[in-house]
């Protein structure tokens, strides 16, 4: 049956001329011997897939999958090649294919049918891909509207003929024009090159981690070295396969250049901040600092523009990489080094103060935090104060005396009870009133009488 479409749009036209063609083809391969025999090996090209698969699929997951516990580099790698193991099935089917291909044509000298089933084949095992193995929700989205479609029209015969028109399609963009080939071959090589570097990337970051032997700043300089590096060849590689010369780079790096000089100073310098800071390892991830500007907290991580810290109170504080190197910082922590705190208490005129000494000594050595070295605890004689003698005593914990650790407060406790236990008073403010002379003796005749008084009121 034939229809007249002169009248209608190209476009339509076209659509039907492929129908009629896909029409032929699908009796002349329903017609034919050598279609039927093609089908067949098809057919045992895939159930013999499908029996080698259910005897490897077990063997396999049994070999890549790593003993518990176990997180080397051998394990990752096991458990990385396990997840393209729903691969397996369509490419079973796409080689055993391959196998009957090569028959047939030596027989009949034609294997269209088998070629077109081998590109099935392959079309599932690019949706398998996309569908079982991608996580990552932005290379899923790409897989399954840029990758599976590519793969279908594969599968068609049609792959040549939309890629001629998408070639054929330019998009003005100012002074310069690309074609949407280019823009679909930048998309899919990109999302697969940096995928590929972002992968690398947090297989280097766990490796640098695991090597306690580095101080913190240490590997996080590595870490943050390691990231340039693998992203920065990930980008000249991505330049070279689409063909864009470097040389083109130069005006973009002298614009950049510019920004840096006028608006981007304080990012350019806050980053260079970063990289000393990692180097010399003053300051570190853990380090509870206190700047000039009042901003005090633990250090939980170190960015390239800043470092965030977290207070006591749970509050963050964004603090710029610059204010590290320009202001003066105190690190209470010093990679873990220990800190001196003081407690100080007064005890009554009344009390013998040399036995104070070492009565508070000895009780405050009994805190599990308090430590021996670098000295033990020292109880000193501060003054004379206008209630009692003023002492203090002066202790090494590791740590801070905030947030989960209480210190000094366990440390007056201990004062306290020790005091009691000795019967060593601890005074509160006196005050005595001296009179000079013979206080005067009021009499009767003295005393105001109510009236006088009333009237003075």
């Amino acid at each position: 049956m034939e229809f007249d479409l002169a009248s209608q749009p190209e476009i339509v036209q076209q659509a039907y001329g492929y129908a009629l063609q896909g029409w032929d083809l699908a009796k002349t391969w329903l017609l034919s011997p050598e279609a039927w025999s093609q089908f067949g090996l098809l057919l045992v090209a895939w159930f013999a897939a499908r029996v080698v698969n259910a005897r490897l699929q077990p063997v396999l997951t049994r070999w890549l999958t790593p003993q518990e516990g176990h997180l080397g580099l051998l394990a990752k790698a096991r458990h990385f090649l396990r997840q393209f193991l729903p691969l397996l099935l369509p490419l079973l089917a796409y080689a055993f294919t391959g196998i009957g291909e090569a028959v047939v044509r030596s027989i009949f000298d034609s294997g269209a049918v088998i070629a077109f089933g081998k590109r099935l084949f392959l079309f599932f095992a690019v949706r398998a891909l996309v569908n079982d193995i991608v996580q990552d929700k932005l290379f899923k989205t790409i897989g399954r509207y840029l990758l599976v479609p590519v793969a279908g029209l594969y599968v068609l015969g049609l792959l040549d003929l939309v890629q001629d028109r998408l070639a054929e399609t330019i998009i003005p963009l100012g002074n310069l024009s690309f074609s949407v080939l280019s823009l679909v071959q930048f998309i899919i090589i990109g999302g697969v090159i940096f995928w590929l570097g972002r992968w690398s990337n947090d297989q280097s970051a766990a490796l640098i981690q695991k090597q306690e032997d580095m101080r913190p700043a240490t590997r996080q300089l590595a870490e943050k070295a390691a990231e340039i590096a693998i992203f920065g060849v990930a980008f000249l590689v991505f330049m070279n396969i689409m063909g864009i010369p470097l040389t083109s780079l130069a005006v973009l790096t002298g614009a950049l250049g510019v920004g840096i000089g006028f608006g981007l100073q304080k990012i350019a310098s806050n980053f260079i901040s970063g990289v000393i800071l990692l180097l010399e390892g003053q300051a570190t991830v853990g380090d509870y600092v206190e700047l000039d500007g009042g901003e005090a907290g633990t250090i939980v991580k170190m960015t390239a523009r800043a470092a965030i810290l977290e207070s006591f109170d749970g509050r963050w504080i964004v603090v710029p990489n610059e204010d590290f190197i320009v202001t003066r910082v105190v690190n209470y922590s010093d990679q873990g080094s220990a800190n001196r705190f003081e407690a100080p208490f007064s005890v009554s005129y009344d009390t013998d103060i040399n036995t104070v000494p070492p009565i508070i000594e000895a009780a405050v050595a009994t805190h599990p935090r308090v430590l021996d070295a670098p000295y033990p605890p020292d109880c000193e004689l501060r003054g004379f104060g206008e209630s009692g003698v003023d002492f203090a005593v002066e202790f090494w914990v590791n740590g801070l005396d905030d947030g989960p650790n209480k210190f000094t407060s366990d440390v007056l406790f201990l004062i306290w009870n020790a005091l009691k236990d000795n019967g060593i008073e601890i005074p509160y403010p006196h005050r005595v009133i001296e009179v000079k002379g013979e206080i005067p003796v009021l009499t009767d005749m003295d005393a105001p009488s109510d009236q006088a008084a009333d009237a003075r009121r």
